[in-house]
């Protein structure tokens, strides 16, 4: 008689109901589940954005901030060191004629006492002993004595001076070791802070913009503000149109709104809201790209492109040109984005 067979879904049913298959299962669906939680995590990671063109000059104000007192402490020890060092300079030309009359006297102590040694008394003195009266010879001795003593007075004098000067040049030889020490301390710590603040600039994204019909323009940092130089740059020679937008005619804030929209930047066509659209700032702190505006009632608007130029859409008889910002009343400046 044939044996009966477990269905093949039964069988495995029952496989993971036993303890063991009910494990793994609970183990397998553990795993999933964490791989899913982990890889949730990643997908949800905030990417590190690249630090704006603002935040870099923030950083690299805050570094020439720590570096600026560093230049003037390095200048005023490096002024004071060259004094100092033109003091030793002259205390080690007083001390040299010293050392050499000094020298000179005791060659001539050394001298008498040298004489006397060897040889003995001289002829003269030699016939003052034998012929002179006792007190003629006392008194030829006393001034032999004397001339000794003078000698030595002499030594005595000019090596008190030479210690003076070389007590003093000592001292300054100390400070000058000391302010050398922190002349080269402050360099170095100039030198990091250089380093560093070139490693900024080098990661600001210097460009230069060059266009027919505008200057050369270096240094524009937002890519937005190169695509919108050049797009507006390309339209001098366009005539003025009142309310066009171009492609091939514009007003002064179609000029501007065509410019920025292809840098993926939309203002409104109005100089009023294109003011409250952009982030304000100071005329020296205007970079190429921003807008500046004219008039107290904001009615012009024109694309600044540095050194007190701008590309603009002036008035009806007057195509797209580049002209100076000092031909009309400025009103302010904005960077739009």
């Amino acid at each position: 008689m044939p044996v009966a067979t477990m269905p093949p879904h039964r069988h495995d049913l029952n496989a993971s109901a036993r303890p063991g298959g009910l494990r793994r299962a609970g183990h397998r669906l553990l795993v999933l589940v964490a791989a899913a939680v982990v890889g949730a995590g990643l997908l949800a990671a905030p990417a590190h954005a690249a630090p704006t063109v603002d935040e870099i000059e923030a950083q690299i104000d805050k570094k020439w901030e720590q570096l600026e007192p560093t230049i003037e402490q390095y200048n005023k020890v490096r002024a004071q060191l060259k004094v100092n060092r033109q003091k030793s300079a002259d205390l080690q030309k007083k001390i040299e004629p010293l050392a050499l009359q000094s020298e000179l006297a005791l060659n001539r102590v050394g001298d008498l006492a040298s004489r006397y040694y060897i040889s003995g008394p001289s002829h003269d003195i030699g016939a003052l002993l034998v012929s002179a009266k006792p007190d003629t010879l006392t008194e030829q001795l006393t001034i032999l004595d004397r001339l000794a003593a003078q000698e030595r007075k002499e030594v005595e004098g000019v090596l008190a001076v030479r210690a003076k000067y070389d007590g003093e040049k000592q001292k300054l030889d100390t400070l000058i070791a000391t302010q050398t020490k922190q002349q080269n301390d402050l360099a170095a710590k100039k030198k990091q802070i250089d380093a560093e603040i070139k490693q900024l600039e080098a990661s600001m994204p210097k460009t230069t913009v060059k266009t027919a019909g505008c200057p050369t323009i270096n240094g524009v940092l937002a890519v937005a503000a190169q695509k919108a130089i050049k797009t507006a740059c390309q339209q001098v020679g366009d005539p003025y149109v009142w309310g066009a937008t171009g492609p091939n005619s514009f007003d002064c804030s179609g000029l501007t709104q065509y410019a920025y929209k292809s840098a993926g930047i939309y203002l409104t066509h109005h100089t009023g809201d294109q003011w409250n659209e952009g982030k304000a700032v100071a005329r020296a702190d205007a970079r190429p790209g921003d807008l500046v505006f004219f008039y107290s009632g904001l009615s012009h608007v024109g694309l600044y492109l540095g050194n007190n130029q701008m590309v603009h859409a002036p008035r009806a008889g007057k195509p797209v040109q580049v002209s100076s910002i000092n031909t009309m009343p400025v009103a302010g400046f904005r960077r739009p984005g």
